[in-house]
């Protein structure tokens, strides 16, 4: 599953996945890429699709005592905009208070 969102000329998008070697879900960003070209004949596709991630926030979502981290990813500098840094943090947040709601529920496992 994955969100997209323009700021300032530029796409960024937001992946979510399970990492079962972690038992924790990743929530990712990036800047955004175009989708293939041959995808603009079709209604609804996409038109961009994540890249490769810069930021990865790691939600463990099996273990109370293990807390989530926010991993910097890349060789290149990226500049992240305010805004842009708000949205991924504020999907990071609820993804920490769906996996600590399911802990406390005693429903391990991925949540989503």
């Amino acid at each position: 599953m994955s969100e997209l969102r323009e700021h300032a000329g530029r796409h960024y998008a937001v992946r979510f996945h399970y990492a079962l070697p972690d038992d924790a879900w990743c929530v990712e960003l990036s800047e955004a890429v175009p989708a293939p070209a041959s995808w603009a004949g079709i209604p609804g596709a996409e038109t961009h699709l994540p890249g490769a991630a810069f930021l990865v926030a790691v939600i463990p979502d099996e273990d109370p005592d293990l807390e989530p981290t926010v991993h910097v990813h890349g060789h290149d500098e990226h500049v992240i905009p305010y805004e842009v840094m708000r949205w991924f943090m504020d999907l990071v947040a609820e993804q920490v208070a769906r996996c600590r709601t399911a802990l406390t529920q005693g429903t391990p496992g991925p949540v989503q």
